[in-house]
């Protein structure tokens, strides 16, 4: 029932888990000093905020192409030597947004970021499936997925604290190198130089995206994590504001309960693993997709504050869990290509990340909050659809 890569299990380095997880932690503080310092960037190169984000838009451009293009590179290089090569080309693209001397350098290098994104939550996953057995891989994958989170919960206040001291560019240096060197250390350190990956020899790349593609319970996840992660954006990117003009909060709160949301999104995903072993993967992810996505229905409803806030971190927590099984889901899907097919999956999630953010855009202009909060849950209800309707775990048939 298990691969070649369960014999080594029980060897790996200790640091294995921890350098998997500041991988993925590594990836986000740029894109978080982005968001925090937008303002600043755009009176710095004298242009309006509105296209000084646009530097978002081009990392999120080079995200979704280079997340295709990993699955090529996956069957032709060592997951870890990937791994960290994604990691050293955040660190190019931190040490150039630095130095950035006009606009057009600072699109140039953030969108370096994109790149090292790409490779980076492609690669961390699939080096769980080539090394860890498979009753391990939900708890490391929620710990993974915790790491993602948890620079809203720890890196957005330091780097806030940090601009309020020396600018946009004095965090750059101050904290998001040091992460993504610290990153490359971990990952020298722990992660095993024998690449179980490359034991046998590699189908031909054409032959895995036609695995995948044509694999319906493949596709169905990779919709069902288009979908998942649009309907989060109602949450983690919408809530502020619609705290702050529906109950005209101050911005300082406001941010708190981002931050509480964001905890409960790190808690909920390091409890999903427990949920995975007790009911299976394909449950887990259906039942925490559909009540995330109904939960954020109704925060956006509920006319009263408390209760409003209440039912935002529920939901917050719910789409963690849904992200830990989801992912569990996803990478058992086709064994042989778990590379390329966790290089497919992070093209899908900047998919639903760009969707969701223009599709609640759009139903904030003509429908309010209201809208916002039933279009986007809805289509987290949907996205739970697909997995409980369209989607197979094959580790219940023996294929891991």
């Amino acid at each position: 029932m298990g691969t070649s890569s369960d014999a080594v299990g029980s060897s790996l380095p200790k640091l294995f888990l921890p350098a998997l997880t500041i991988a993925r932690f590594a990836c986000g503080p740029i894109t978080v000093l982005a968001s925090l310092s937008l303002i600043e960037i755009a009176r710095a190169f004298d242009t309006s905020v509105g296209v000084a984000g646009q530097i978002n838009t081009a990392y999120s451009l080079v995200a979704f192409t280079f997340a295709m293009l990993t699955g090529f590179l996956s069957l032709r290089f060592r997951h870890k030597s990937l791994l960290l090569g994604g990691v050293l080309v955040m660190a190019v693209s931190t040490l150039g947004c630095f130095l950035a001397a006009d606009l057009t350098s600072l699109f140039v290098f953030y969108s370096l970021s994109g790149i090292g994104y790409a490779i980076v939550n492609s690669m961390v996953f699939a080096i769980v499936g080539d090394h860890l057995l498979l009753e391990k891989r939900p708890r490391a994958i929620g710990w993974i997925v915790a790491g993602g989170a948890l620079v809203y919960a720890v890196g957005a206040p330091i780097i806030a604290l940090m601009l309020g001291f020396g600018g946009w560019r004095f965090p750059l240096l101050g904290f998001v190198l040091p992460v993504l060197l610290t990153s490359v250390t971990m990952i020298l350190l722990g992660l095993p130089s024998r690449d179980m990956s490359r034991t046998k020899a590699m189908p031909q790349t054409d032959l895995s995206f036609k695995e995948i593609f044509l694999n319906g319970s493949a596709v169905a996840c990779l919709t069902g994590d288009t979908l998942r992660v649009a309907a989060l954006v109602a949450v983690m990117f919408y809530s502020a504001s619609f705290f702050r003009q529906r109950f005209v909060m101050s911005v300082d709160i406001a941010s708190f309960v981002l931050l509480g949301a964001a905890v409960a999104y790190v808690l909920g995903s390091l409890s999903a693993a427990g949920l995975v072993g007790r009911v299976g993967r394909k449950p887990s992810t259906t039942l925490t997709a559909l009540l995330s996505g109904a939960l954020t229905v109704t925060y956006s409803l509920v006319p009263n504050v408390l209760p409003s806030m209440i039912l935002m971190l529920m939901a917050a927590w719910f789409f963690g869990m849904a992200a830990s099984s989801a992912n569990s889901l996803t990478l058992e899907q086709v064994p042989r290509f778990r590379g390329a097919m966790m290089s497919v999956d992070t093209a899908a999630l900047n998919i639903g990340s760009g969707f969701g953010t223009a599709v609640g855009g759009l139903s904030l202009l003509y429908f309010g909050y209201e809208g916002l909060g039933s279009v986007l849950g809805a289509i987290g209800i949907i996205a739970a659809l697909f997995y409980g309707l369209l989607a197979m775990d094959p580790t219940k048939s023996g294929r891991t």
